[in-house]
């Protein structure tokens, strides 16, 4: 049987289209006019001040952590469940990430956990839409409020989700999206930053040119302007070719997460009898990206078994997501029980917009009967039968 991976950009002829008019125009590299008409495009999607097309996700998070003035020995809180780059963004400015617990049902932070860890060292926080979730921003904007905290989301994995009505990237003073090949919107490689305050897009634009702004404004002035620097700056520019194709894919979202939308419901349907896991749930004030569709093993299940079975078959998987306080590099006595629970049981199964209703069908069988073959309950029963 044909492969059935576990992610799969949906990039076509039009995205090709476009690359090739970047490649006629001269200018592939950053900042040049196909970057600015997305960020202009993003702007105006999302309704913020100003967006900043970058590298990835990873630079506009350290971008931000960079312009909300995070110093050496400040505390900044994390979501603990998630890919761990917020606390990374936050150790890059020798500042100290505290690990916020998520909650069981959305697997997003918690916002009591954040509340109980607010200490005279803490200067913000780092939200995560888990997996494409977005967390409970209401309750969280006003924790930040109350202790004058900023508030950044990590919408990484959530382009095309909503909360409360509005667009996930647009929930909190700054947001940061990522057009990874997994995404709902790709470009293989990319992100933005997206700002309510023009000061803190400013100041990343230029940051994320060497201190120095766009080479392409430069290279039209008549005369021979000389750039100065005045700050240290990072090269987290987003080139022209992948701003092309990215305009071309926000088009396409609504259509893209239509097609999530579908094969999520049909993951819902085909396996909602079965014990030995347990499905995501959405609540009601906010929909989904689906980026990623993990599931909860029962603690009876070895899911490295059922792994391997998936994969001997072709069908792609993943353990889900991180738990960050577990891993070596961040060294915190901190414990995050459900974090740890879920990174131990949760499973990754395939979903991308190119799925069909075959191959979910086919993904179900082999999921349900995986389980089943490698749980301790199900051996023991039919071992005392």
């Amino acid at each position: 049987m044909e492969p059935i991976p576990l992610v799969y950009a949906s990039l076509g002829d039009k995205e090709l289209a476009a690359v090739a008019e970047v490649f006629a125009s001269g200018w592939p590299a950053g900042q040049g006019p196909k970057g600015k008409a997305l960020e202009a495009q993003l702007a105006e999607k999302y309704e913020v001040a100003d967006a900043v097309a970058v590298s990835n996700c990873g630079a506009a998070l350290h971008l931000a952590m960079l312009a909300l003035d995070v110093k050496p020995g400040d505390e900044v809180i994390v979501a603990d469940y998630g890919f761990p780059a917020p606390a990374q963004a936050v150790r890059y400015m020798d500042a100290t990430p505290v690990f916020a617990d998520v909650r069981p049902d959305t697997y997003t932070i918690d916002p009591q956990a954040v509340a109980d860890l607010v200490t005279p060292r803490t200067v913000g926080v780092i939200a995560v839409d888990t997996v494409g979730m977005p967390a409970d921003y209401t309750e969280l904007q006003a924790i930040a409020d109350r202790h004058g905290l900023f508030l950044v989301e990590d919408a990484a994995c959530a382009v095309g989700a909503t909360y409360q009505g509005r667009q996930a990237g647009a929930l909190a003073e700054v947001g940061c999206l990522s057009f990874h090949g997994r995404k709902g919107a790709s470009s293989g490689e990319g992100g933005a930053l997206l700002a309510r305050d023009p000061k803190i897009g400013k100041d990343v634009r230029l940051r994320s040119s060497f201190g120095i702004g766009s080479i392409f404004d430069m290279g039209n002035v008549v005369g021979l302007p000389i750039p100065t620097f005045t700050e240290i700056g990072y090269n987290f520019k987003l080139s022209d070719i992948a701003a092309a194709i990215l305009q071309v894919q926000l088009g396409r979202i609504d259509e893209l997460l239509q097609r999530r939308n579908v094969i999520a419901a049909q993951y819902g349907e085909l396996l909602a009898d079965e014990e030995l896991l347990s499905l995501p749930q959405v609540p009601e004030d906010r929909t989904h990206a689906w980026q990623t569709y993990m599931v909860t093993l029962d603690a009876s299940v070895d899911r490295a078994a059922v792994a391997a079975e998936l994969r001997g078959q072709g069908i792609g998987c993943g353990h889900g997501t991180f738990a960050a306080h577990v891993q070596p590099v961040f060294q915190t006595e901190q414990t995050c029980p459900v974090s740890a629970d879920l990174f131990a049981r949760q499973m990754a199964i395939p979903m991308h917009a190119e799925l069909t209703p075959d191959q979910v069908e086919r993904v179900v069988a082999a999921l349900r009967s995986a389980v089943r073959t490698h749980s301790s309950s199900t051996r023991a029963l039919g071992g005392a039968a």
